[in-house]
This record gives structure tokens, sequence and C-alpha cells, in this order.
């Protein structure tokens, strides 16, 4: 059970869908991923999220994928479905075949591509949030969905019992501040670059995408934040940049950690679906240097 500080964990990977050579999801690889991925330290997964590629994943792929991880992790891990699109109906649909599934909770971002206002944000959210039984977590990414949700809308959406969190990745840390000072959203970092920092200013724990490979150092990063040993935890988070940079910087996360699963020999690795492509053999050998300088053999 996780506290209500806390209410998705601490360390959560946004996990790749491995595939197949013909493009088909490979649940065995599935499985054998989200194991590796607790062992290492995270205790909870994103499944369906954008570093899963559910742009181009099927319904069914995507409840047998949040099945597989099930069986795969138990009842102890949290299991976290990206349900968003831009279709508040649709996400609603989502929501309640990830809530059949046995998901722990939502991740719902907001709705890309159609710039709706403020105001529709929030009834957005809110239809979701009343949809099932599962708490939410807001997923706020402005350079992905081309509009942000403000603070005051935050702050609205805080009121609802079943949205208590947000994944932040809007790069603006003031305004995560005035979200944190004036109401109980739980906030998690969901951009790699500004993990250290949110903490900081009051996040309680990532949502990444090289806890992939570092969920031990991030782990580690904040026990050692939340001790009070803000020195330790500088080290381990500069340790940290060769490898956030490699990851994040070049091609994007989804491909470049496929990449990286792929030359450090971990299943999860390889293929991805059109419109992403796999990383070249340049991109992959920057990126062996990248991981060399992080701290892994290569």
């Amino acid at each position: 059970m996780q506290s209500a500080s806390k209410p998705f964990g601490s360390v959560l990977t946004a996990m790749v869908t491995p595939f197949r050579d013909d493009l088909s999801v490979d649940f065995d690889a599935a499985a054998e991923l989200a194991q590796d991925l607790v062992a290492l330290g995270n205790d909870g997964l994103i499944i369906n999220g954008t570093t899963g590629e559910s742009a181009t994943t099927s319904n069914d792929e995507k409840i047998e994928l949040l099945k597989t991880v099930r069986r795969a992790v138990g009842d102890n891990i949290r299991i976290v479905a990206g349900v968003g699109t831009n279709d508040t109906y649709k996400t609603i649909e989502n929501a309640r075949l990830a809530q059949s599934a046995g998901v722990d909770g939502l991740l719902v971002v907001c709705p890309y591509y159609n710039k709706p206002p403020q105001e529709g944000l929030y009834q957005h959210f809110m239809a979701v949030a009343n949809a099932t039984g599962l708490d939410v977590m807001l997923y706020d990414i402005p350079g992905r969905s081309g509009v942000a949700i403000s603070s005051e809308t935050l702050i609205r959406l805080a009121e609802h019992p079943r949205i208590v969190a947000n994944k932040d990745a809007k790069g603006d840390l003031y305004q995560s501040s005035v979200v944190l000072s004036q109401s109980n959203l739980v906030y998690y970092s969901g951009e790699d670059a500004l993990n250290l920092p949110l903490l900081s200013i009051g996040a309680v724990g990532f949502v990444s995408v090289t806890g992939h490979l570092i969920a031990d150092r991030l782990k580690a990063m904040l026990n050692a934040f939340e001790a009070g040993d803000v020195i330790r935890a500088q080290e381990i988070n500069q340790s940290l940049v060769p490898v956030t940079t490699g990851v994040m910087t070049k091609l994007g996360g989804a491909i470049m950690v496929k990449a990286a699963l792929d030359l450090l020999g971990r299943k999860g690795g390889g293929q991805v679906r059109l419109p992403y492509v796999v990383a070249d053999e340049k991109h992959r050998n920057e990126l062996r240097e990248y991981l060399r300088l992080g701290g892994f053999s290569l």
C-alpha cells in the first residue's frame, strides 16, 4: 500500500512496449522487462504512456499489456495506465477498460492538438475522474500537447477526491510551486532533466524514461534528498547527466531508451513502430559513449 503523500509510489518508469521483428507486441519480453524494472528499484510502472508508443498500439494490445504486466509484477507494484487522448469520450472508454484490467491508477495527459480552453480542460479531466473509481495522475506537458494546464485549473482540479497527482513536464518551477502551495496535489517529476529541482520544491518522486536504466540511482538520490543529504543528492544527480543527455536529447526517449536497452543486452530494446524509426549506427555510437560516461560498462 502507498501512503497518501506518495499515492503512486516514488520511482516509476514509463515503460517501453517491446516489439518483435515483425512489429507485433512481444508480451513475454514485456513481462520480463517489467520484472527487471522492479528489481532495479521501481515501485511503480506506467504502461501505455508516450514512451510505450501508445499512439501506435491498439486497444486490445493495450489491455493485454496491462494484464501481462500485472501478472508479472504482482499486486505490490503500482501499475498506472496511460489512457489520455484528445477525445474525452475515448479517454473515458480507455479508463474503464484499464480499470477492468486491474490497474491501480490512471495517467491522463492534457488533450493535445485541438488546444481546448482551460474550461474545456477542466471539464475533460473531471469527466474522466468521474468515470471510474481509480486515482488520477494528470500529465501537464505543453511541449507535446500544445496547451498547458494553468495553475488555476490545476488547483481547481485538485479539489476532486480522485485527482491526486500531477506528472509535471511543464518546465516552470515557479508555477509548480504556486500549485503546490495552494493545493494538495502531489507532484511527480515528468522531466528527467529536472528531477532534483522538482524535488527541491516539493515533488515526491519521478515518472522517468531513464528509469529503465538508472532507477536504482534515482531511488538513491531521492532517499538522500529526503534524508537531508542534499550534497549527496547533487552528486548523484550530476552523475546521471550523461545518461539523461544520451537518452532524452537526441532522437527522443522511446527510440533512444530502446537503443540503450539493446546495447546493454536487456529485454525491451530494438524495434519501434512508425512514425518512430530505430536509432541508426551514428546515434547508437553517441549513446554508447554517453552511457559509458554515465557509469555503464559496454
